[in-house]
């Protein structure tokens, strides 16, 4: 299966953002209500007033030639500051857009098939994969088409539009991992086993608050089943997940809560349900090869002219400085690739890009040109990734992009992984050296700081970095070259296997001088990297990393119309009984986030529900709601016609409640949720 390009983006769906934009600036929408609403569209909020950042989802970071052109001319047209950012996940960020261009924005980038849809909110993000797939000697498999599946099958997907907090999915295409499982939410791995082609699926893994590896879920899946496990496990999220404490919303608390056996029993529950309902659905199929080569290229991508496993074909890296990229250097960047009969490139996870299929006879050219757009190959110590902190980032404590230029990661060439705040989108857990930033009280004063980690590795074999100390911001430089000298001195090659072989307290101790801080040295580290003034911490009313907060009733909406989906899928394959329980499940879901809307509680046994709802809505609703309750319950081994007859009970009940909250609640808008319902 592969995707239809022109499923990614949608105009009607443009078009009505750019309605909510009007409303919204004329006053008649509920700011926390339009943010939810633009989050879904990719829009997201900065520090300053006025401008917002368009996030374009990119699967698997890869690109053509003409929408690396559009990616330009939005960046040209529409941004004050004139930079695209390449992000850890491969997607692109463009930062200084003003509310009432976005519309304008997203027209490009649909001309050449790009979205920016469930780029940012509580959905499932863009799909982040091994940057050399398709051309890795070490792979298995090419992963795009089971990328491509996975999106298509997610994009406004009713089971994933309204979820407790986002959710993060990497392919990798062989054991080497280099997408890094180990800290998404989910991670799949291709992999061979007894002669047969599938995947290893693994779960929970996480950074920012509480740092969390991954489990395995599946030691091996076939290839057919790779949806219904994906699948699953968001479901798995958007049914059991904390809608209320935000900070532990994520998949890998589930982890913790039920502890490892009983998320696995969960998940066996889910993978189940939905291998039942997904059956007769088409599912991606790859082309699996027999490895040519060993050569790990690494995290992110390779770091020098790399050998394809296509004769006579190399891929070339391009260094962003800490993922920036201008429009004349876009653009630059397609001509030049048009000269030479190229068209792919990709971005990668070391927020860099790749040109691929280049024949060695173009290597020169092809190197001469880039030096004329300001752009070069990777050279040792400039691996370098930096999160925009305190540039944009409504939560960012620290200035990161400022310092990010100017730390290297010397002679060994280390991965240096710089975050402005705690939650981590530099991936600082998974650096050689990873730092994030922080404020801390001393002597009365908050000085800037940064938490340091040592020794991440993301790759299959890894492990998230050890906790080093906190040292104020004025002192980094110092302390990452003091450590760097430290592993040069030992004569081990590996950082990773060095760090793991000192003593628990030694970075602590090695480090002490640089985290004290006496009274009189305070004003030496009292500013940030780029500020002349001392620190202090805005207060902005926190980011929307996690998105909006949603009125309940609506997340239970996109909900049911999952188990519409569902539904409808069993009846196809008459299993008349498993889909009566789908219209349960909406009786319940509509029922309870009725019940709470009108300040009742969540109900799990219907009947109860049923006498709730006609206490606290008497009429025509709750007496429908008593009678589809009374159907099923009296219902034994239906046929389709006695289903129907339910089914279509059902309907017309969602509709009447759908059009019942949005008079409640003159802003919600279910018509998304009960697509197909509402005419």
């Amino acid at each position: 299966m592969s995707i239809n390009p022109k499923d990614l983006s949608d105009q009607e769906e443009i078009d009505r953002l750019e309605q909510a934009i009007q409303t919204f600036l004329e006053g008649n929408i509920d700011p926390d209500r339009f943010t939810a609403v633009r989050l879904q569209q990719g829009v997201y909020g900065q520090r300053q007033d006025g401008v917002n950042m368009l996030r374009i989802k990119i699967p698997g970071g890869r690109l053509n030639v003409d929408q690396i052109e559009a990616i330009a001319d939005v960046t040209e047209t529409f941004s004050q500051r004139g930079i695209a950012h390449v992000t850890t996940r491969q997607a692109i960020q463009v930062h200084f857009i003003p509310l009432a261009k976005m519309p304008s924005a997203m027209r490009r980038l649909a001309k050449v098939n790009m979205t920016t849809r469930e780029a940012c909110g509580n959905t499932v993000r863009n799909m982040s994969a091994c940057a050399l797939s398709g051309v890795c000697p070490k792979e298995h498999v090419d992963v795009a088409a089971h990328i491509d599946g996975a999106t298509q099958h997610f994009l406004r997907n009713p089971l994933n539009q309204q979820m407790p907090r986002k959710f993060k999915i990497s392919f990798s295409a062989c054991e080497s991992d280099c997408a890094q499982s180990l800290l998404h939410d989910t991670g799949v791995i291709a992999v061979k086993k007894d002669g047969q082609n599938g995947f290893m699926v693994k779960a929970g893994g996480g950074l920012g608050h509480k740092p969390r590896e991954s489990i395995v879920v599946e030691e091996f899946i076939p290839e057919r089943e790779l949806l219904f496990s994906l699948e699953a496990l968001v479901t798995l999220h958007n049914k059991y997940s904390d809608r209320t404490k935000r900070a532990k919303s994520r998949i890998k608390f589930l982890v913790e809560r039920f502890g490892v056996e009983g998320f696995l029993e969960k998940y066996r529950e889910e993978f189940e349900r939905t291998k039942q309902a997904l059956a007769d659905q088409p599912y991606p199929q790859g082309k699996w090869r027999e490895q040519t080569g060993q050569e790990v290229p690494g995290s992110g991508a390779p770091r020098k002219l790399f050998a394809q496993r296509q004769a006579g074909l190399f891929v070339m890296p391009i260094a962003l400085p800490i993922g920036d990229v201008n429009p004349v250097q876009l653009r630059g960047i397609a001509l030049l690739l048009r000269a030479h009969g190229l068209d792919e490139v990709h971005t990668t996870q070391d927020q860099n890009l790749i040109v691929l299929n280049v024949p060695e006879n173009k290597v020169v050219p092809l190197r001469s040109g880039l030096a004329e757009l300001g752009l070069n190959e990777p050279v040792i110590g400039d691996n370098v990734v930096a999160c925009p902190g305190t540039s944009t980032c409504r939560l960012g404590i620290t200035s990161s992009t400022v310092l990010g230029p100017l730390l290297s990661g010397g002679k060994a060439d280390l991965r240096i992984r710089v975050s402005g705040c705690h939650n981590g989108c530099a991936q600082p857990e998974t650096g050689d050296i990873g730092i994030y930033g922080e404020g801390k009280r001393m002597h009365g004063k908050l000085v800037p700081h940064y938490q340091m980690y040592f020794g991440g590795n993301g790759m299959g074999g890894g492990e998230l970095a050890l906790k080093g100390p906190s040292l104020p911001v004025a002192r980094v430089k110092q302390a990452i070259a003091r450590v760097q000298s430290a592993h040069l001195a030992s004569g081990e090659a590996s950082f990773f296997a060095w760090t793991r072989a000192q003593q628990p307290d030694y970075f602590k101790q090695l480090l002490a001088d640089l985290a004290e801080v006496k009274a009189e040295e305070l004003h030496s580290v009292m500013q940030d990297y780029g500020s002349t003034a001392d620190f202090r911490v805005l207060q902005l009313g926190g980011g929307e990393c996690a998105g909006a907060s949603q009125v309940l009733i609506g997340a239970n909406f996109f909900e049911a119309a999952h188990e519409r989906e569902y539904r409808n899928a069993l009846v196809f394959q008459r299993k008349y009984d498993e889909a009566a329980q789908c219209n349960e499940a909406i009786l319940r879901l509509l029922g309870s986030g009725l019940a709470q809307l009108l300040g009742g509680v969540r109900q799990e046994d219907l009947s109860k529900l049923a006498i709730q709802l006609q206490q606290l809505l008497p009429g025509v609703i709750s007496e429908q709601l008593a009678q589809a309750v009374t159907a099923l319950a009296n219902a034994n081994e239906l046929d389709n016609e006695e289903l129907a007859v339910i089914t279509a009970l059902v309907d017309d009940w969602t509709v009447k409640v759908a059009a019942f909250a949005m008079q409640k609640d003159a802003q919600l808008d279910l018509t998304e949720a009960a697509a197909g319902l509402l005419v």
